[in-house]
């Protein structure tokens, strides 16, 4: 019996490279089921860590049928009844939780309403009840169809964030090797402390996702810090192939930190981009994509992040000059999502030799910032709230704009998604008193007159 594998690449063009093959040894599995992942990118999943996902959760189902003698299209619904037995009610160190397993399902029900689409077979093996979903977003509540097999799970909310504090000794101490008081350590150096400072600021005080950040390009940020303008924060719209979902969306960057991040261009990337061009980093970039100034505008409204790192600028003969992104390495190479991973682990590290036990992700800042700027958002409500209105537009005041433009910042397709961060406001100490302050000083009563 062959073994069925996940192949994540493929020999193909632009995106199509980045859709995953599934193979029995070493030849497709089945020709419709390649066909299938071939369309994902036309229902929506383009992100190739989704596709990805699709292939091993179909890999694993897979692996099972092959097991019992069955085939893709020839699946029953008793074949997923002894499915969910093997991985849900199996031996402790072999079960998946429930995320895990509905995840799975997810992925399955989709491969299968296509299968029935296409007229694979007569019969899926899910059966299907109606359901009721609530309404979202000024939309109106419907009745759908919803897998039987998914199980109900307790709603998330194990956001982690960071308080500032530990923040601070996360930058100073574990990014940039300084002692807790901000002093230089003797014999510690970090060549890329500025830089990697600078990225997470970016990602604590905007919520930008690790790949937006990641792929945000020089122009982009040099583009929107006009002298003209006054205000202390800027608008930085990315296009929709940078952001999930291919949603777009704008973010809010600090003019202080722009400037900040001015500097780090002018004079530590600016020494990258000058051993990029002596060392010949063109021709070290796998699959370099080769633009002139004036058509880069055009192509950071199509690249994916993953394309903005192969973004070379050239003179108009055709010799590269620099990459386009933003951050590169000494050496002038861009810096990958994988390796700001790797930065963040290695600061913890060092945090961890000078006495500070912290463990922080690059996620983890999205979290603070959401959370943070919910939290000062409602304590602005909340002051708000004070004059005269009524009480239904009060609590509109209190939760609704606070929730909806969090939501905006960090581009939430659905606002429940936004609300998990109202559990952690408890934990903003300074929010909590603020908001007892305010809520007495509205009560009738000596506090209130």
């Amino acid at each position: 019996m062959s073994i069925i594998t996940v192949c994540e690449h493929r020999e193909a063009k632009g995106l199509d490279a980045h859709v995953p093959l599934i193979l029995r040894g070493d030849a497709l599995y089945d020709p419709e089921l390649d066909r299938f992942f071939l369309d994902l990118p036309l229902s929506g999943v383009r992100s190739r860590h989704s596709l990805r996902a699709y292939a091993y959760d179909v890999a694993v189902w897979l692996r099972f049928l092959d097991a019992c003698g069955k085939t893709v299209w020839g699946a029953t619904r008793n074949d997923v009844v002894a499915y969910h037995r093997e991985r849900r009610r199996d031996q402790a160190d072999h079960r998946i939780t429930a995320a895990s397993w509905n995840r799975a399902v997810a992925s399955l029900d989709r491969l299968y309403r296509w299968g029935e689409h296409q007229g694979l077979m007569a019969d899926a093996p899910f059966s299907r009840g109606a359901v009721w979903r609530p309404a979202q977003g000024g939309r109106r509540g419907m009745i759908v169809a919803r897998n039987d097999a998914y199980e109900r799970v307790a709603k998330r909310s194990d956001v982690r964030f960071v308080t500032m504090d530990d923040y601070h000794l996360f930058r100073e101490v574990g990014l940039r090797s300084l002692t807790s008081e901000g002093m230089e350590r003797p014999g510690a150096r970090d060549r890329n402390g500025l830089r990697n400072a600078l990225f997470a600021d970016l990602l604590v005080t905007t919520g930008l996702r690790l790949e937006e950040a990641s792929g945000l390009l020089a122009a982009e940020l040099a583009a929107i810090d006009r002298d003209g303008d006054q205000a202390q924060q800027l608008w930085l719209p990315l296009p929709p192939p940078l952001t999930k979902g291919d949603r777009g969306r704008s973010v809010l960057v600090p003019r202080r930190l722009l400037r900040q991040i001015a500097a780090y261009v002018a004079v530590e990337r600016a020494a990258g981009v000058v051993k990029f061009a002596t060392r010949g980093g063109a021709a070290k970039l796998e699959q370099p994509i080769l633009v002139t100034c004036a058509g880069l505008n055009r192509m950071r409204e199509v690249c994916t992040p993953e394309e903005r790192c192969r973004l070379i600028v050239c003179d108009e003969d055709g010799t590269p000059r620099e990459p386009a992104a933003l951050w590169l390495t000494e050496v002038g190479q861009p810096v990958r999502p994988n390796s700001w991973e790797v930065i963040f682990t290695r600061a913890c590290s060092r945090c961890a030799e000078n006495g500070f036990s912290l463990s922080i992700s690059p996620h983890q800042l999205r979290h603070t910032f959401a959370v943070h700027m919910l939290a000062l958002l409602i304590q602005q409500r909340l002051r708000e709230a004070a004059s005269p209105a009524g009480p239904v537009e009060s609590y509109r005041l209190i939760l609704g704009d606070p929730l909806q433009q969090v939501q905006r910042l960090l581009g939430h397709a659905s606002l429940t998604t936004t609300y998990i961060y109202l559990d952690h406001i408890a934990t903003r100490a300074d929010t909590v008193d603020a908001a007892v302050e305010e809520l007495l000083a509205l009560l009738p009563g000596p506090q209130g007159t």
